[in-house]
């Protein structure tokens, strides 16, 4: 079995705190379509790309798109992960989705969390249609050339097939506890 959940896979349920201090379950989303994006506080791909991911959760909200990060990075590994530091970056940059809490990593190893960011588009009856990365060159929003999340999520609401649903997440590897900071398990691999 691939370490990453495949196209057409059912979203794994969660019951995880978020930033805003309530606790999410994946029902609790109704949406026709939910963003889920592997995400953290400290690593360069993320903040570089933020400000891209808030502009398409803008976009696309009015247009039945929920969007959801998820922290699943270990503070034991990166301490600037934890928590605290979580509410701290919502309360300073207003991001328009909810921020979860993965601290026991379960839920990154359910949906087969490659990196940070890794973003998965679920449809209304939450299976995968598309898994990777949200732009090509998320360090540097002036750099991108190509941004699949909105194409990707241009297509889906349009009622058109999704162009690819599979690309390659770009950024810094998951923190997993006990584990130095680049290590990543090994059955995790490119997803094409």
């Amino acid at each position: 079995m691939p370490f990453t959940l495949e196209i057409g896979a059912k979203a794994p349920e969660f019951n995880l705190p978020a930033t805003d201090g309530n606790r999410y379950s994946l029902s609790d989303f109704n949406e026709e379509f939910l963003v889920i994006s592997f995400t953290c506080n400290h690593c360069p791909y993320v903040i570089g790309s933020d400000e891209l991911t808030r502009k398409s959760a803008e976009r696309f909200e009015k247009k039945g798109v929920k969007f959801i990060g998820i922290n699943s990075n270990s503070a034991n590994t990166y301490e600037s992960d934890d928590f605290p530091h979580m509410v701290q970056r919502m309360e300073e940059h207003k991001f328009p989705w909810i921020y979860l809490h993965d601290e026991s990593q379960e839920i990154a190893l359910a949906y087969g969390a490659l990196r940070t960011p890794h973003f998965y588009i679920f449809n209304g009856d939450r299976e995968l249609v598309y898994t990777g990365r949200a732009v090509d060159q998320p360090r540097s929003a002036l750099a991108v050339t190509v941004n699949d999340l909105d194409i990707t999520l241009e297509a889906l609401v349009s009622g058109n097939e999704v162009p690819s649903a599979l690309t390659n997440p770009i950024g810094c590897n998951v923190k997993w506890d006990g584990k130095e900071a680049h290590w990543m398990p090994g059955e995790a691999c490119d997803l094409v």
